[in-house]
């Protein structure tokens, strides 16, 4: 009965040091760690950036490939330049159901500018209906 019970404390001084020490070290290994993560992100967009300059690299060697060949150059130039050799006649068919004729019947018939400067005068005048 003579005995009072002491009440420890919960946070006792080794405890405190602990946890300094975990943060010390949570801290100091977590700029390393970011940049570690950075640098892989950075790796893998560099893959794929080499990885798509490498398909250019070998669709342009196909292309030069494709060009030293005479009669593929023949070619194009027969259907995309209308060149032909001097003894032949070329003819080109321009059918009337084209997207061009369409195209050319919804053209405006007047500049971009003009109907821009239009709505700039009537955004200017005021109307007598508005009030």
């Amino acid at each position: 009965m003579g005995r009072t019970s002491r009440v420890r404390p919960t946070l006792t001084s080794r405890a405190a040091i602990l946890a300094v020490v975990v943060c010390v070290i949570a801290l100091s290994l977590a700029y390393p760690l970011r940049e570690y993560i950075l640098q892989r992100a950075q790796i893998a967009e560099l893959q794929e950036e080499r990885a798509r300059m490498e398909a250019s690299v070998r669709e342009l060697s196909e292309r030069e490939a494709a060009l030293d060949d005479d009669e593929y150059v023949e070619q194009e130039a027969r259907t995309r330049l209308h060149y032909q050799y001097p003894d032949e006649t070329a003819y080109i068919v321009i059918r009337p159901d084209t997207d061009a004729d369409a195209e050319a019947e919804a053209a405006p018939s007047e500049p971009w500018f003009t109907a821009l400067w239009r709505s700039v005068d009537e955004a200017d005048s005021p109307r007598d209906d508005a009030f």
